[in-house]
């Protein structure tokens, strides 16, 4: 499969949404998450606005110019926060390996030091990133907090 990683544009916004949406993640047989979730402060806050922050960095993997995964960064506290989603139907073919790959590179390239996510433990994502070394540091509600320190 020859996918390709591009900056994300702000074309790519509509885009951007449906990837955050598809970053919650639902356990096996469990019902969706409703749409209007991506109204919540806590969800809307990795879109609003973006590109307007200084160190909003976003990659969009797409195949023939489709997208079909994001892996974008903001930083809100001390370190910036990594979101990403891949269509279910591209998953478990390296894409999100690559945009990780990309993203760090980046995330260096500006400067930043450190890294985090959130997660929840039982999310089949959460063996990537510890591939990528990011370590479990503590709770946020039900979700893991991930850091990796970049070298």
């Amino acid at each position: 499969m020859n996918c390709k990683i591009r900056n994300l544009e702000k074309y790519d916004i509509s885009f951007l949404w449906d990837m955050v949406y598809e970053s919650a993640f639902v356990p096996e047989g469990q019902k969706p998450f409703p749409r209007d979730i991506l109204d919540d402060p806590s969800v809307s806050k990795y879109v609003d606005g973006w590109g307007k922050q200084s160190g909003d960095i976003g990659l969009i993997a797409e195949i023939e110019n489709q997208p079909i995964g994001a892996i974008w960064l903001r930083l809100f506290d001390e370190a910036p926060e990594i979101g990403m989603a891949v269509l279910k139907e591209f998953r478990g073919r390296g894409i999100g390996k690559s945009l990780m790959r990309v993203l760090e590179i980046e995330a260096k390239n500006y400067g930043y030091q450190k890294l985090c996510l959130s997660v929840d433990p039982r999310n089949p994502a959460r063996h990537l990133y510890e591939q990528f070394g990011y370590v479990h540091v503590g709770w946020f509600e039900t979700y893991w907090t991930m850091e990796k320190e970049l070298s």
